[in-house]
């Protein structure tokens, strides 16, 4: 179809084809711009946890912690060690060589963006390892009545020396402050420590979480531990 037909096929009584192709652009350009902004909550949504790599630090007793999205060519030596730390093994099950660690950041990293692995850096120092995950796109929201964007986070503290004197209590608070405070569309952190993991039990009920219930998951018998906005500044 030539140009002038489409003109043509335009045109109205009064409007020459000239008229009529600057009214077509016109509409084109019109309904573009209404298009990019019907798709601005679309383009929002599809950053499904509100990039982690830009939500900054916040201060605790300890330090300034943040968070970083892991970088498997630089992060992979220093987490496979962690993984095959005896008290850590003993609930992550990645204890072996770095294929497994690498298999295990793999599933995140190429998926759809639902879960987020990271390293909690305190004061710049590498020290622990976290997952900010999607708990109502999660497999776990079939185990309890999850809520649009409520958020999980799993976690490690890598370095034993950094274990057993309060530090997880305090970063668990932190991370969640992040995330409360930089997902405005989340109402709740949620997390599901293994029931036998007593410390971290003891970690989240002491950073402001409480246990709403146990819950039976294909691997684990879990502590279900929630953090609700509107007892952020209450517990």
């Amino acid at each position: 179809m030539r140009l002038t037909d489409t003109a043509a096929g335009l045109a109205r009584p009064g409007l020459d084809a000239a008229d009529a192709v600057d009214a077509f652009g016109a509409r084109r350009h019109t309904h573009a711009h209404r298009l990019d902004v019907d798709l601005l909550p679309l383009l929002a949504e599809a950053d499904l946890l509100d990039s982690p790599a830009t939500w900054g630090s916040v201060t605790t007793r300890a330090g300034a912690f943040r968070l970083e999205p892991v970088r498997p060519g630089r992060d992979l030596v220093l987490l496979t060690a962690w993984m095959n730390d005896p008290e850590v093994a003993a609930y992550w099950e990645l204890a072996g060589p770095a294929a497994v660690t690498a298999a295990h950041l793999r599933s995140q990293l190429d998926g759809d963006g639902r879960s987020i692995p990271c390293l909690g850096l305190l004061d710049g120092t590498p020290m622990s390892y976290w997952e900010i995950y999607r708990a109502d796109l999660d497999p776990i929201s079939r185990h309890y009545p999850a809520r649009p964007h409520d958020t999980g986070i799993h976690l490690l503290i890598g370095d034993g020396t950094n274990r057993g004197r309060g530090l997880g209590t305090a970063l668990l608070r932190a991370v969640a402050d992040l995330v409360l405070g930089n997902r405005p569309r989340c109402t709740r952190v949620v997390a599901e420590p293994d029931i036998r993991n007593t410390p971290s039990v003891s970690a989240f009920l002491s950073s402001g979480f409480r246990c709403h219930a146990e819950i039976d998951l294909p691997e684990k018998r879990a502590a279900l531990m929630v953090r609700e906005r509107v007892l952020r500044n209450l517990l």
